[in-house]
């Protein structure tokens, strides 16, 4: 992050540095001894407590858990509708995003379809978010 691009909110820090990693196909969790996986900014793990918490790589590739077509958006989703947001199983983690390269339909994606995380943009304020798309897609 550049000098003049002003100092990063102390609740973003941890997060933006996960998806920096993400985006460098280097995507982890954080995870206790207990096993339980969570995503950054974390100090303590949400499940159990443990204060001790290292991070686990996760592989790009997951499987679908969940996933809902968004036809009505909060307002910093309002350009990218409709689009389908999914909860996906990366191993340590479950991460939440939008799927890309389908069509924004029910019917399109299937619980446990596997799909690759990465990082893109909203269309309507330019922001990064994760992103997943379908593992078999060139």
């Amino acid at each position: 992050m550049s000098d003049d691009a002003g100092p990063v909110p102390a609740a973003n820090a941890g997060y933006d540095e996960w998806v920096d990693a993400l985006a460098d196909g280097e995507g982890y969790a954080l995870v206790c001894p207990n096993g339980h996986g969570s995503l950054p900014p974390r100090r303590v793990c949400p499940e159990c407590g443990s204060t001790e918490l290292s991070r686990e790589p996760f592989d790009s590739t997951g499987t679908v858990e969940t996933h809902s077509v968004v036809h009505v958006p909060s307002p910093r989703f309002a350009d990218d509708a409709p689009y389908v947001t999914a909860i996906v199983d990366l191993g340590p983690a479950r991460v939440t995003g939008v799927v890309r390269g389908i069509d924004p339909d029910p019917t399109a994606i299937d619980t446990g379809d596997e799909v690759e995380a990465s990082v893109g943009t909203r269309e309507t304020d330019g922001e990064r978010l994760v992103v997943f798309r379908p593992a078999d897609e060139e």
